[in-house]
């Protein structure tokens, strides 16, 4: 039977087997609640109820409920840069939306990882961790079962997760390194567009120059401790800093990118179940390179 196994230990004899699998295997209080009407945990192989003790040597399994994805299938290029049986990490290209919307039935990541998990022969929930804007590349994780969705979100309350981009922006901080701590919300309800306002959610974002070029332009490595809509955008807009091509904090410049030069290069966290230390890295993609080049052709 397939699942995530516990040796118990003599220490683990008094405390129950729900205790086990919060403290031992980090298993969230809302996944607990699903098992009970599952029957998805057992002891030595037979079920076991959550309230009962285990002994010394006993093998602790929980199986995942099974669950199913509902996007269409659609042929779209998924860029596999870290898999196994819990995660899948992919190379998010610029101009796909994450998941279906209003705006964006269909031709969405979602329907791409879809038709990927088909012919890879899984069958998982598609759980998206983390989040991109349409035109923003880089790193997009996907949990397989719940709880790696839960854990990765207990790290981030926890400040054990990196968040790690490269940002192309509009003249040189005046500083080198910096530390934007300003709250960010939506002004008005109905619109997209976010801004620093006092009411907004606490937002910190660190950035910190890597190059800069003639023409009034620099090249950062950004960090985000928070994970707010459009953080990064938003912070760099408020500084005086938009991104180069971000249409809707800064301005169009067709001639260098038709994108925000935003880029998640970077993601480091503590694997949910084995808990080794995981590091994620998406190489700058073509465009941006390319913009990299012109920048540094500037007189």
């Amino acid at each position: 039977m397939e699942g995530y196994q516990y040796t118990v230990t003599e220490n683990d004899e008094i405390i129950t087997i729900k205790t086990i699998l919060k403290a031992k295997m980090g298993i969230s209080t809302r996944l607990l609640r699903k098992l009970k009407d599952t029957d998805g945990v057992f002891l030595n192989g037979k079920p076991v109820k959550l309230y009962e003790k285990a002994r010394a040597g006993d093998q602790v399994l929980l199986a995942m409920p099974e669950e199913n994805s509902g996007f269409e299938p659609e042929e779209i290029p998924i860029d596999v840069l870290y898999e196994d049986r819990d995660l899948l990490a992919v190379n998010k290209q610029p101009g796909f939306v994450v998941h279906p919307t209003k705006g964006h039935v269909s031709n969405t990541m979602a329907n791409g990882i879809m038709n990927y998990m088909i012919h890879s022969g899984e069958n998982y929930k598609i759980r998206f961790i983390n989040r991109l804007d349409m035109n923003t590349s880089g790193i997009l994780l996907i949990g397989k079962n719940s709880h790696c969705q839960d854990d990765f979100a207990r790290q981030a309350k926890e400040e054990r997760v990196v968040k790690s981009y490269i940002a192309f922006v509009q003249g040189k901080p005046e500083e080198e390194e910096g530390v934007i701590d300003l709250p960010i919300g939506k002004p008005v309800e109905e619109e997209i567009r976010r801004q620093v306002i006092p009411e907004g959610y606490p937002s910190v974002t660190r950035y910190k120059l890597l190059r800069s070029f003639a023409g009034n332009y620099s090249m950062l490595s950004v960090t985000i401790e928070t994970g707010r809509t459009h953080q990064i955008r938003v912070h760099m807009a408020h500084i005086g800093h938009p991104i180069i091509g971000d249409s809707l904090y800064g301005k169009e410049e067709e001639d260098l990118i038709s994108r925000q030069a935003l880029h998640a290069y970077r993601l480091e966290f503590d694997h949910p179940i084995t808990k080794e230390r995981l590091v994620v890295t998406a190489p700058l993609p073509q465009d941006m390179k390319a913009l990299e080049e012109k920048l540094s052709s500037i007189g």
